[in-house]
């Protein structure tokens, strides 16, 4: 019966630092090494799946049911899963929803992504929030040894996953509203819907595009997306991002967020264990308001690097404080560290599509003055 896993299979999943979890197989067999990360989502696995941010992880589902309603062709962010392996505590075998199209099982089956299931996640995510990311493989190898597979393990490292991620050929849709150039670092398709309900034309650039091939499209405006990894390995679009500074109107989300911040003079670092999941709550300081966020990174700003001169903090984090957002006040740029394109949500953060297009319009406004 398709959907079924009709013979169980042993898995493991080992973390660099020797502690090894005992489940089932589901998905495809084999094994894979990552950096063992956390969701905390209750809903939206599809969309996690097929994140590109998420290009070179292992990713484990704080929440202990996943696939209860099945997988289907809408719900994704990009042409395929982007994970290099998936852990959960329970895989449902007979999801229920009318638009279902297939399991998660199958879903992952035909992708070629090893998963497991039946450890406990729980006890998991303690160790990644006491210890930190970890490296890990998942594996199906009946005879496995950790000592074997130490070198392997710990020697993993996500090298340039932008350019694994970032489109090979130009992509445009159409529209009659402003023409927004939105360079791909690893940009999830709800970013495009967003554009595109706003009547945008959106074009959508490889990362390692040149200033002279973007301006050739004319742009109102400039979208530097989400994507996986270091930001400083951006060495290109960091160079794009000066050569653009103070020409037209910018936007940055998650790694665009970052690459704006290091191109302008501040610097980045690396979180413990990154924040991942559609419940962040996020203060925009300009506002008084606070927000629920969807959030993927594993980096953020150094708040000492900021140039008050150049850029004030316009949202912080309401966990721990680190920086979510950044206004310029020498350009027409603003960025944010979270996803207000969220899929599927919270939708409280669309708001700043609007503001972009505001921002636009000033600019154009003041241009022609």
């Amino acid at each position: 019966m398709k959907g079924m896993i009709t013979e169980l299979k042993k898995a493991i999943l080992a973390l660099e630092d020797g502690t090894i979890f005992r489940g089932i197989n589901f998905g495809a067999d084999g094994e894979v090494v990552g950096e063992v990360v956390f969701n905390t989502g209750m809903t939206g696995y599809q969309e996690v799946l097929t994140d590109p941010s998420y290009s070179g992880q292992i990713v484990t589902m704080t929440y202990p049911l996943i696939g209860n309603y099945g997988v289907n062709k809408e719900d994704v962010e990009s042409s395929r899963p982007q994970v290099k392996g998936f852990i959960v505590r329970e895989a449902c075998k007979t999801p229920s929803n009318w638009r279902t199209a297939d399991t998660i099982h199958d879903y992952l089956l035909q992708n070629n992504i090893i998963a497991i299931e039946g450890i406990d996640t729980r006890a998991l995510t303690r160790i990644l929030r006491e210890k930190g990311t970890m490296k890990g493989m998942i594996s199906t190898d009946e005879n496995f040894n950790f000592i074997e597979k130490e070198d392997k393990i710990t020697s993993f490292e996500i090298k340039n996953p932008v350019d694994e991620v970032t489109t090979q050929e130009p992509k445009i849709y159409q529209g009659k509203g402003y023409k927004i150039v939105l360079l791909d670092l690893g940009v999830k398709t709800n970013i495009i819907r967003s554009l595109l309900k706003r009547d945008c034309k959106v074009i959508v650039l490889s990362a390692d595009t040149s200033l002279k091939e973007i301006m050739k499209h004319e742009p109102d405006g400039i979208l530097f997306s989400n994507g996986p990894g270091d930001p400083k390995d951006c060495i290109k679009v960091i160079k794009t991002i000066k050569e653009l500074y103070g020409k037209i109107p910018m936007m940055g989300i998650c790694l665009g967020h970052q690459i704006m911040a290091l191109a302008t003079g501040a610097d980045t670092g690396r979180l413990k264990y990154g924040h991942r999941g559609c419940n962040h709550p996020v203060k925009d300081i300009d506002k008084d308001l606070t927000y629920i966020t969807s959030q993927n990174h594993g980096y953020t700003i150094v708040e000492s690097s900021i140039n008050p001169k150049t850029m004030y903090i316009s949202h912080r984090n309401m966990n721990d404080n680190t920086i979510e957002g950044i206004r310029y006040l020498d350009a027409p740029v603003f960025t944010v560290q979270f996803h207000p394109e969220a899929s599927p949500g919270p939708n409280d953060n669309a708001y700043l599509f609007d503001e972009f297009m505001e921002m636009i319009k000033q600019w154009r406004r003041d241009k022609t003055s």
